[in-house]
């Protein structure tokens, strides 16, 4: 069967003197990489996990976060990625969801497991620190210590793999559930889809708790033997100087990481000759920013990837060609393995030219929600995941996402799609970030409020961003209320969290 951690093993035996795994200072080939995961897997053995209970991790990028994970997924326990951002309330709703048997994390975020295990965590569960913390077992001075080798566990593909928690941009996260058959399908999809090939070398910035990072990068990447480099963070000069010395073949960033290489001094000056394959996702990229990126490095094959973690994450794309013929397109079709439609709310298919759901459909889907069925039933109706992506079908036959479901603002009786505004907005030479949101209104239901981060010393008035936007968007979709902010709320993944504006929203006025 091919599982997650049966792809480590393989390709131990397989390339076992290649370099796998490389954060800071250490080096990994897959031997020493697949041995280290041996230990720490006997070292969680040894405190109780087994087959089937969930071990919730909750770190930041590092060579640790890599090796535990493996060790979960060799010891057929559920894998549960927690963001390291979390509060401990919001820890506390993760674990107790999922009912994880143990909870294993980094230091950095020691005071907020602290604070969450005084307040009254399950006392079932067991917190495991990955280096040395006060009043806590450390993991891995544990695999150092004792005899831990394990049997290799029977793991099916049929068995459950992981839990990938929804950004919770709405309401509280729900888990997605996936088994190893679907989470080897989006490895297939994606190495397909991206032209991945056997010796890749993988740069990780974006966070490996996410789906996108560990999905479509870490699972595959193990898969074809690609070598994995580590950052703990994003840093552009760093991710740039990276890039340069390990000899990166493909990276994924969010948008916003893309605009902040563009403004690294002398980006244009490295030697970025390996760098075969950029893919960008998890929020909409500006088109004026595409066009920029591929007149910098015209070498590199730049990838939309437009998908859902419900979705493995899967969804829709653009390849190179696409890309530069449409830039402000959300993706032409369906990753591999994978259909799409645009439907009403009938199930019917949108015409050219009409706004409708995205749905998906495929290998790559998730089984369901973790302990949600009837939240389960309403999205996934008879094999089609409805994503609550509204998208308009172009005649051209790309797809261009208009909204989320939730965010369509309905202002004196029309539709208004908050991404066409905030695209309009976002071509403005003054305005760094912006967003788009609505604020109920006495006589037409809802205005238009526009949300932007504006450039040093750029003076930005209503009437303005009203007159720039003319030009780009109809009179009915220009923003009614301007409001300047320092800094744009979003969750690691890159999604403005517009429920943090809208929360805003009620202390002004």
């Amino acid at each position: 069967m091919v599982t997650i951690g049966a792809t480590l093993r393989s390709t131990a035996r397989r390339v076992p003197d290649r370099e796998a795994l490389v954060f800071g200072g250490s080096r990994y080939t897959y031997a020493e990489l697949d041995a280290e995961v041996d230990r720490v897997a006997g070292a969680l053995a040894v405190q109780g996990i087994a087959k089937g209970d969930r071990l919730a991790l909750m770190a930041t990028n590092s060579d640790r976060f890599v090796i535990v994970f493996y060790a979960a997924h060799r010891l057929g326990a559920i894998f549960v990625p927690v963001n390291p951002a979390s509060a401990a309330p919001e820890l506390d709703y993760l674990v107790r969801d999922c009912g994880a048997s143990a909870l294993v994390f980094d230091a950095a975020v020691a005071p907020v497991v602290r604070t969450a295990v005084g307040n009254g965590l399950p006392e079932s569960l067991r917190a495991l620190a990955m280096s040395e913390v006060e009043d806590f077992p450390d993991l891995f001075a544990l695999a150092d210590t004792a005899e831990c080798r394990v049997a290799d566990i029977a793991v099916h593909d049929s068995d459950d793999a992981q839990i990938l928690y929804t950004s919770g941009t709405t309401g509280s996260p729900k888990g997605a559930l996936f088994d190893h058959y679907r989470a080897m399908w989006v490895a297939a999809a994606t190495t397909g889809t991206c032209g991945m090939r056997d010796g890749d070398r993988f740069l990780h910035v974006a966070p490996l708790y996410h789906a996108a990072e560990l999905c479509i990068m870490l699972i595959p990447g193990t898969l074809i033997g690609a070598t994995h480099v580590v950052q703990s963070g994003f840093d552009p000069a760093g991710v740039l100087e990276a890039l340069e010395r390990e000899r990166i073949t493909m990276f994924f960033g969010v948008p916003t990481m893309y605009q902040f290489l563009l403004r690294v001094p002398g980006a244009a000056e490295r030697d970025l000759s390996a760098w075969r394959t950029a893919m960008f996702g998890a929020a909409p990229m500006p088109a004026t920013v595409v066009q920029q990126l591929v007149a910098l490095w015209p070498g590199v094959n730049f990838m939309q990837l437009c998908g859902q973690t419900e979705g493995g994450p899967g969804g829709i794309f653009s390849h190179r060609e696409q890309v530069l013929e449409r830039p402000d397109a959300s993706g032409r079709q369906a990753l591999m393995l994978s259909e799409c439609r645009i439907v009403d709310v009938n199930g019917t298919e949108v015409a050219p030219g009409e706004v409708g759901e995205l749905v998906l459909r495929g290998e790559t889907v998730m089984k369901g929600y973790w302990n949600k069925p009837e939240a389960t039933a309403t999205t996934i109706v008879d094999g089609w995941l409805h994503t609550g992506d509204l998208a308009r079908l172009d005649p051209d036959g790309y797809m261009t996402l208009v909204d989320r479901l939730k965010d369509l603002i309905i202002t004196g009786g029309r539709n208004v799609y908050s991404i066409e505004v905030e695209n309009a907005i976002a071509a403005h030479p003054g305005i760094l970030d912006a967003a788009v949101i609505a604020r109920p209104h006495a006589e037409y239901g809802e205005s238009i409020v526009a949300v932007a981060v504006v450039r040093e010393a750029v003076e930005l008035t209503l009437d303005g961003l009203r007159e720039f936007c003319r030009e780009r968007i109809s009179s009915y979709k220009l923003p009614h209320e301007l409001i300047v902010i320092t800094e744009m709320p979003r969750n690691p993944s890159g999604k403005i969290l517009k429920k943090v504006l809208r929360e805003r929203l009620t202390t002004t006025t």
